[in-house]
């Protein structure tokens, strides 16, 4: 069973989660409107895979920057601080493997229902603390290391 999710300006579904993979992965389909972006933030236990479907996503891995276009793909690292955007005119989709499994909990216990609603910033921080994920900024905001 698939669930979305609105989470800083980008809807989030879950294609897979722990309970699918038997905790070794997720699969999250990502839908970035045009102009969205990622804080700066890196994951300390997982790997994150990002495949773009639609339109193009611009990813700063560290200090390196990339401009994926469909049907290419980028290895972010475990422990490298990065962001992801959809900087052009058009909207971009791209399917996100993270393993081992651990962003589709925060995705869920995150994101909301709503695509206007601010997240909760309190449970945000905890959720990310308890997954070793640390945002190191503000959308808008570019990795500095």
């Amino acid at each position: 069973m698939t669930q979305s999710f609105w989470l800083m300006g980008s809807r989030l579904t879950i294609v897979a989660d722990h309970t699918a993979t038997d905790g070794k992965y997720d699969l999250v389909e990502g839908y970035f409107p045009p102009g969205s972006q990622t804080p700066p933030h890196r994951h300390t236990r997982y790997s994150e895979q990002l495949y773009v479907l639609e339109g193009e996503f611009t990813v700063w891995i560290g200090k390196n920057k990339v401009v994926l276009k469909v049907g290419e793909s980028a290895l972010i690292p475990m422990g490298i601080t990065h962001v992801v955007a959809a900087l052009s005119d058009r909207p971009a989709r791209g399917l996100v493997v993270a393993s081992p499994s651990a962003f589709a909990h925060f995705v869920e216990a995150t994101g909301t229902l709503n695509e206007n609603e601010a997240p909760d910033l309190e449970l945000l921080n905890r959720i990310s603390t308890e997954i070793g994920d640390e945002i190191l900024g503000v959308p808008g905001d570019l990795p500095t290391a």
